[in-house]
């Protein structure tokens, strides 16, 4: 029997470049309910809305649904919202305007990686108008208080940081909302209107040279409170120590957010942090860093176990030095955080990457691609969790979506991952996604690595033949090794008996005389 499409009309559905053999209900401009058949084991997803975007995570994310959740959950109540490019061309972005009102209503979104075109990109797509960031108005339409940003740890994988880096980032005001203008010499005053028509000037300034960039902006500081409930609650959760980062003393007007930051801290939070000892290396409080300091000590403190809440433009700034330190963006959460009238939250989870359009094109080309689509799924687990918060349950969802993190870190310890974990030998784009369906439905894992017979071996001591050996000569050596003869060599008793018998390797030589490991050449 084949799925039931959304009704809409056939100039709603996405055009796109001809994918593979992911066969995900197309996306439509309007609000609409996948209805298909819904088998009477699967779980019932609650509402939530699912923003599509293009490129290769788009693709990627269609495998993903068709092989991990379609088969598993009844997601007939989830909204879909198609932001490609062309889409918001079509309906002059009126898509976004949708989504958005979407998102404000129900409260759980993800959302897959979107293109902002340039001018270059707008002529390749035939576009008929510029298109902007559709970040700007989700942050505006949800009330945006903060983006979190988390470090993801796979327990036996070696990424960046050791522990948890948590980070939450003022999601509205700076340079992104900025209005500008170049002008010649003269006077620049910059004066404010009060509702009832008073006036002030905030500043006025000689211009003498003959250019000049004329920038302008504010930081809305009515959230911070929130932004600071949220960043200790979840330092507290993840027991990691918290840092305000500014660079208030030189830009004086950054004063006000450290200090409802603090006066957040010191009335709610201080003890329970003090309790837990998670203040005893910043002198028992709160403890601020300067934005410049906060770059460096990213890079020094790779034991990771902290967190850090800083200005919009800050923040996005070192969240990218985090991501780089932590090996890519693709091991990274984004979470934007609003607030509806009624103060329950809305929670908009994405991947930190782009589209990854390089290999989009390798894809379209017919070559094999091997996308890692962990930050994706991080995602879209985080939201289908939220929908399961919002909506009292079904706690089943929730466990299933924590089950999907579990097989994907499963795949990546034992040979399964992408190339970008396993090198060559790893698996492509699909046979990931095949890989970890596999073991979704219950599979053994050895069954499942024979089937894809990833090129990895365990690592397998080489044997020792000891029928040769004169025993009696090896317990004289040990025992001339063995000074106070006590049975056992210490590293000093070893290390001056291989002098003694001159085989000791000597600082600065090119070649050992030792083997001194099985990593080394023999």
């Amino acid at each position: 029997m084949q799925p039931l499409r959304c009704r809409a009309s056939a100039a709603l559905l996405r055009v796109a470049a001809p994918r593979s053999t992911a066969s995900f209900p197309p996306r439509v401009s309007q609000r609409c309910f996948s209805v298909t058949p819904v088998a009477h084991d699967k779980m019932k997803a609650p509402k939530m809305v699912y923003i599509s975007g293009e490129e290769m995570t788009t693709y990627c994310m269609e495998l993903v649904m068709d092989k991990w959740i379609k088969p598993h959950i009844d997601y007939s109540e989830w909204e879909f919202y198609d932001l490609s490019c062309k889409n918001r061309d079509k309906t002059n972005d009126q898509v976004l305007k949708d989504a958005v009102a979407a998102g404000k209503r129900v409260g759980a979104i993800f959302k897959e990686p979107t293109v902002t075109p340039t001018a270059v990109q707008m002529k390749q797509m035939g576009l008929s108008q510029p298109l902007s960031s559709p970040n700007g108005a989700m942050r505006r339409g949800w009330n945006g208080i903060t983006i979190s940003r988390d470090t993801i740890h796979i327990q036996g994988l070696e990424l960046g940081f050791k522990n948890r880096v948590i980070f939450e980032r003022h999601a509205v005001g700076g340079e992104y909302g900025a209005g500008y203008d170049t002008v010649g010499a003269g006077i620049l005053n910059t004066i404010f209107t009060a509702k009832d028509g008073t006036t002030k000037v905030v500043d006025s300034r000689e211009l003498n040279n003959e250019t000049n960039a004329i920038v302008t902006y504010h930081n809305p500081l009515d959230n911070v409170e929130d932004l600071a409930h949220i960043f200790f609650t979840r330092c507290l959760e993840h027991e990691v120590t918290p840092y305000v980062v500014t660079k208030k003393t030189v830009f004086k007007w950054q004063e006000p957010f450290w200090e409802k930051m603090k006066a957040v801290f010191n009335e709610h939070y201080k003890q329970k942090f003090l309790d837990k000892g998670l203040l005893d290396n910043t002198a028992y409080k709160l403890a601020h860093l300067i934005s410049d300091a906060a770059t460096m000590q990213i890079i020094r403190w790779t034991g990771g176990g902290f967190g850090m809440a800083a200005h919009n433009y800050d923040g996005d700034m070192l969240t990218d030095e985090i991501a780089q330190i932590h090996r890519s963006p693709g091991f990274i959460t984004s979470n934007l955080v609003g607030k509806n009238e009624d103060g329950s939250l809305i929670k908009e989870f994405e991947a930190s990457h782009g589209t990854v359009s390089d290999m989009w094109l390798a894809h379209q080309a017919g070559q094999e691609t091997s996308l890692n689509p962990l930050g994706l799924v991080e995602a879209l687990i985080g939201a289908m969790q939220h929908s399961v918060a919002l909506n009292n349950g079904p706690q089943e969802l929730h466990d299933f979506a924590t089950s999907i993190r579990e097989k994907i870190h499963i795949a990546f310890t034992n040979g399964l991952g992408t190339r970008d974990l396993n090198g060559p030998s790893g698996l492509t784009t699909e046979k990931f996604v095949e890989a970890v369906a596999d073991l979704l439905d219950g599979k053994d894992l050895e069954e499942v690595k024979a089937k894809f017979n990833p090129q990895t071996k365990p690592i397998v001591e080489p044997h020792v033949d000891l029928s040769d050996i004169d025993q009696e000569a090896i317990r004289a050596l040990f025992d001339s090794l063995d000074v106070n003869g006590d049975g056992s060599v210490t590293f000093e008793e070893f290390a001056e008996g291989l002098a003694k018998l001159h085989v000791a390797p000597s600082k600065g030589s090119k070649k050992r005389m030792l083997r001194i490991s099985l990593e080394d050449a023999i």
